[in-house]
């Protein structure tokens, strides 16, 4: 007879065999490849070779993610506060129907979809030029930095949301309800009685929102192809045009330490709180 610790192995076996082969198999190789030579020797070549060719990349990447991250917070809570704290039924049960909609299309359609509609002769700029709002010789594409984190704060933005809200959902509404009849407005009392005790769900939610925006390929690619692009984009280019698997291993290796820095940051707070009398 097996034992339960046994039966558990065997249960979660096919689990570990995928992670083992398709995150930490291909981790390993590329951690090992972007600190080695072809002759297994060690090296920073590649580091160097990455830093001198797209460091403007990587400054341009953090700063994509980090603003999107930014806007992604402002508009989930905006989003989490009305669905909580909102009074105006029609519109709480509107945003309600809508605002999770963006969860269910994968970044690559995304990307097609803001090609088309922030493109120079797209569906934004001839919405405004059919009302008026704007002359036909003045429109601009917006397929560029601001279109990458249009994209990015459109998709993510229903995520972080559906995670606020159910942890504002969760707190104590006679603290909510005091605040109101002490005449605190809505806005007040989502920002200074509400959102403080649901802010670490908002950093966890942030934290893998910036993870995925970093590793997205599909959104800088389709939605702004000129240069400077982000690593995602880099990394992609050294394999398929040079066959330069270990500068886009240390490229990887670039990404993977800003994704440890926003998990630092945040676990720093964590602690920070803990330890706090």
């Amino acid at each position: 007879m097996l034992s339960q610790r046994q039966l558990a192995l065997i249960l979660i076996a096919p689990g570990l065999f995928l992670v083992a082969a398709l995150f930490l198999y291909p981790l390993g190789f590329s951690l090992v490849s972007a600190f080695t030579r072809s002759d297994g020797s060690l090296t920073l070549e590649w580091f160097a070779k990455a830093f001198e060719l797209y460091s403007g990349d990587i400054l341009f990447t953090i700063i994509i993610v980090v603003t999107s991250c930014v806007l992604t917070g402002l508009a989930a809570i905006a989003i989490a506060g009305t669905l909580t704290l909102g009074e105006n039924r029609w519109v709480v049960g509107t945003l309600r129907a809508l605002y999770r909609w963006p969860l269910f299309i994968p970044f690559i359609v995304a990307a097609q979809c803001m090609r088309t509609f922030l493109a120079k002769n797209g569906l934004m700029n001839n919405t405004f030029v059919s009302l008026g709002l704007m002359d036909p010789l003045s429109a601009t594409s917006f397929l560029d930095w601001r279109g990458i984190i249009a994209t990015f704060v459109w998709k993510q933005t229903p995520f972080v949301a559906l995670l606020l809200a159910g942890a504002l959902a969760s707190i104590d509404r006679a603290t909510l309800e005091a605040g109101r009849n002490l005449g605190a407005s809505r806005p007040r009392v989502l920002f200074e009685l509400a959102l403080p005790q649901v802010m670490p769900t908002l950093l966890v939610a942030l934290v893998l929102s910036f993870v995925t925006m970093l590793s997205v390929l599909s959104v800088p690619m389709m939605v702004a192809g000129s240069q400077p692009t982000m690593l995602t984009v880099d990394m992609a280019f050294r394999i398929n045009a040079y066959g330069d698997y270990a500068t886009a291993n240390a490229l990887g290796v670039i990404t993977y330490l800003i994704s440890a820095g926003a998990a630092i940051l945040y676990l720093k707070r964590g602690l920070a709180k803990e330890g706090a009398p």
